[in-house]
């Protein structure tokens, strides 16, 4: 029996056992036997996503909940508002900033200013509350994977701000992943100054292009490859 095989064959004995387990009069009879068939089908996306390495691939399916078509506007609302909820404050001083793209993925976007000190990748301390909160939510909802990307300005050597903007990212998602956020949900890159969001000719223009940005991209049924490709 390959590896695949008994990966598949786990997950359905598992199913089926907690499937037993579930008396028609059992109230959590519904959560139970969802939980066994996310996992069913997480271990399944897994292993379509990464065809070179099974195993592993069935580990992050595994790590992330998918959901129907139907649901995703539903869930990742909900997401939202959780996010507004909690952040308020941060969302009001403009040190986070947040919205959803047309294909239901939320953007968080974490000003450079609040987020770390000129030239450090180490998040400050006065930063640190409001990214644990975030990562709580993310953490929470556990149907998306989340994608973290640094940015910088153009000022200084390019390949600096490459490692620059990578460290930052890193960074941020070890802050994540101190919340609860499982590491296999979650993917790091850093763009440097290659993707700025204003004129890099004026101070205002070069605070915003330092940023860090947070894309959940919601895991949906039938379509998983596309929550693990990286954001434009």
């Amino acid at each position: 029996m390959s590896r695949l095989d008994h990966l598949t064959t786990t997950f359905v004995l598992l199913l089926l056992m907690v499937t037993a387990g579930c008396t028609e009069d059992d109230p959590y009879r519904r959560t139970k036997m969802g939980a066994a068939i996310g996992g069913a089908i997480g271990a399944g996306a897994g292993a379509a996503i990464d065809k070179n390495n099974r195993v592993r691939g069935a580990a992050i399916g595994a790590a992330v909940g998918v959901l129907t078509g139907g649901a995703v506007g539903l869930y990742m609302d909900k997401q939202q508002r959780a996010i507004e909820e909690t952040l308020a404050q941060e969302l009001k001083s403009h040190d986070i900033e947040l919205k959803k793209l047309p294909d239901n993925t939320l953007e968080v976007d974490l000003r450079g200013e609040a987020t770390f000190a000129t030239n450090s990748s180490d998040v400050k301390p006065s930063f640190a509350d409001a990214l644990a909160k975030l990562g709580r939510i993310i953490a929470e909802y556990d149907s998306t994977v989340v994608h973290v990307i640094g940015h910088t300005d153009s000022q200084g050597p390019t390949t600096y701000n490459e490692q620059l903007s990578q460290a930052r990212a890193a960074a941020v998602a070890a802050k994540l992943a101190s919340a609860g956020v499982l590491e296999q949900r979650m993917r790091t890159e850093g763009r440097g100054e290659r993707q700025p969001k204003a004129s890099n000719a004026t101070p205002e223009g070069r605070s915003q292009n330092r940023r860090v940005e947070i894309y959940l991209k919601p895991v949906v049924e039938g379509q998983e490859q596309a929550a693990f490709a990286p954001p434009r």
